[in-house]
């Protein structure tokens, strides 16, 4: 299936978001493919902006080899199946509270190398979303962990170089606050990024129609292509 196709069969609402459960092996991933995983968890919207997967694989097909599974996949912290999947993407405006089970299932996901990118869609600084999110943090991976992340971190400069996280339109203009945050925060667990913290509201910035894309001057999917190959390697 060449790129062309790939993407036309992609541009679905979230009516179509697919689970994983365990006993569903097509949509694990092969040897060195990215498969989209979406973080699903009960206390908040986490099916808010629905097209941010479509575009992170254009993203990857366009600038990278990395071969790409078409389907998104939606899974839970407390799946067993959880550790196939290097990247989790999370989003939302609500609340986040996680289980013991999922707080478990957090740090073994972490501990093993995978990366969570966790994007609060308020882009505020004392939202529910951001509150409760750093709570989470400091209660599942300890207190003081998540921290801003230094302009040169290896992030920055896995494949495009940026002088810090890119800026987005919706952070800088959204709500009225004109809040501009400079920084990232992380979580590193044996010199390893296992959490990526977003106030940009990248989500919002990447949640559009791939076909639209050729009509920007400026291609705000790249620090996606960042994130993707840090997981994966």
């Amino acid at each position: 299936m060449d790129r062309r196709e790939l993407l036309r069969r992609m541009g679905w609402g979230i009516g179509s978001l697919v689970a994983a459960p365990a006993w569903l092996p097509a949509l694990t991933p092969s040897s060195g493919e990215f498969v989209f995983a979406r973080l699903r968890y009960d206390s908040g919207d986490w099916d808010y902006n629905p097209k941010v997967c479509s575009n992170v694989l254009d993203a990857v097909l366009q600038y990278t080899s990395i071969p790409v599974k078409q389907d998104e996949v939606v899974i839970t912290l407390d799946s067993a199946d959880l550790l196939s999947f290097p990247f989790l993407f999370m989003t939302g405006h609500k609340l986040v509270r996680f289980s013991e089970k999922e707080r478990k299932g957090l740090v073994r996901y972490v501990d093993n190398g995978g990366l969570l990118f966790s994007d609060d869609c308020n882009h505020d600084v004392n939202g529910l979303y951001a509150k409760s999110f750093e709570a989470e943090m400091a209660r599942t991976l300890g207190q003081g962990t998540l921290q801003k992340l230094p302009n040169d971190h290896r992030v920055y400069r896995t494949f495009f170089k940026f002088a810090g996280p890119p800026q987005t339109s919706h952070e800088l203009n959204g709500w009225g606050d004109n809040t501009v945050h400079g920084y990232l925060k992380g979580v590193e667990r044996n010199g390893r990024l296992g959490v990526v913290y977003s106030n940009q509201d990248y989500g919002c910035e990447w949640d559009y129609a791939w076909q639209n894309k050729r009509f920007r001057t400026k291609d705000n999917t790249k620090f996606a292509v960042n994130l993707v190959v840090y997981a994966m390697t």
